[in-house]
């Protein structure tokens, strides 16, 4: 039981179970997949809730917003909130809180896992080895990555972290944004054609949203050509997904490694039968020490905007302004 007076509706159960433990104990949490008739009860009980505990993946809709007249904060359990309908929070003034930061080192380490797992074709060499083929005769040669060139799509802190991997490997960095990133030495390209005509390598980690749907398109494929690959740590919606599966079905590009889809947890079936792809089911920030540090900082939210009227971490354009 929880001693708390702050009731909290909860989208569904998030990927961290000690977090829902957590939750549970502190707050009067109500798990809105549960109930049978969703409209129904949040006609009858919405006024009864002033938070809401949501995902980047489950995201919060305008309509369950207006059911609720008394929310005054979302915490959400992830750094993309283009699931989010912040204008309808904007509106009434309802601050969101996140976990970014504490997810960039894990994400950058898959980033450059699929690099070089797609440039080496470790995935398809450990094929080749089960089926027995490695007996008829040897692995065909693969991509070197020590000193190659990569380019960075949105350059932010995991951009930055997939940087710092890249100057290990002796790599050349440039990188793409709206704008030059402050304080940053490396090399900016107001081009997303030409980074990736440039590169060998176009790692995504920009944010999702409709302002970068299909960002990359069937051009910037062609630009990227027959010998470079595509990394996508970012959202699937960033990707032309049926441009993307036909060049890598004809070659055009050398390969990719994809961490996300466009209509998760639906992945093309076309991209099974590739060897130059190398698929994972958005898996970035799935490790026991990020989610567990993503699952202190929704708490830390919640519990900072009960003590002070702010979340410690906050979705750009959503917390008030600090009072005297």
């Amino acid at each position: 039981m929880t001693s708390s007076s702050h009731r909290i509706l909860q989208i569904a159960r998030l990927p961290l179970p000690a977090l829902n433990t957590d939750l549970s104990s502190a707050y009067d949490v109500v798990n809105l997949a549960e109930q049978g008739d969703k409209a129904a009860f949040l006609a009858e009980h919405g006024a009864s809730f002033d938070a809401v505990v949501t995902s980047a993946a489950l995201g919060l809709k305008a309509d369950v917003i207006a059911a609720l007249p008394n929310l005054k904060v979302v915490s959400s359990f992830g750094v993309g909130y283009d699931a989010l309908d912040l204008p309808a929070l904007q509106a009434r003034g309802i601050p969101v809180g996140y976990t970014p930061g504490v997810l960039n080192e894990c994400v950058a380490d898959l980033a450059f896992a699929l690099l070089m797992d797609v440039s080496r074709a470790v995935s398809a060499c450990d094929r080749f080895v089960r089926r027995g083929d490695w007996s008829r005769g040897g692995f065909p040669l693969q991509t070197k990555v020590s000193g190659k060139r990569v380019g960075i799509v949105g350059m932010g802190r995991i951009g930055q972290a997939v940087a710092q991997r890249a100057a290990g490997f002796d790599m050349e960095v440039a990188y793409h944004n709206r704008r030059p990133a402050e304080g940053s030495s490396l090399r900016y390209v107001d081009s997303l054609v030409e980074l990736a005509r440039w590169c060998d390598f176009l790692v995504l980690t920009v944010s999702g949203g409709a302002d970068t749907r299909h960002l990359i398109d069937a051009g910037v494929l062609e630009a990227l050509g027959p010998k470079g690959f595509l990394i996508n740590v970012a959202r699937g919606t960033v990707v032309d997904e049926a441009a993307l599966v036909s060049a890598l079905a004809d070659k055009r590009i050398a390969g990719a490694g994809l961490d996300v889809f466009d209509k998760e947890p639906a992945v093309p079936e076309a991209l099974f039968a590739l060897d130059n792809v190398v698929l994972t089911a958005h898996v970035a920030s799935a490790t026991w020490e990020t989610r567990r540090a993503m699952g202190d900082l929704v708490l830390d939210n919640l519990s900072m905007f009960f003590e002070g009227g702010q979340v410690k971490v906050a979705v750009p354009g959503t917390q008030p302004a600090a009072t005297a």
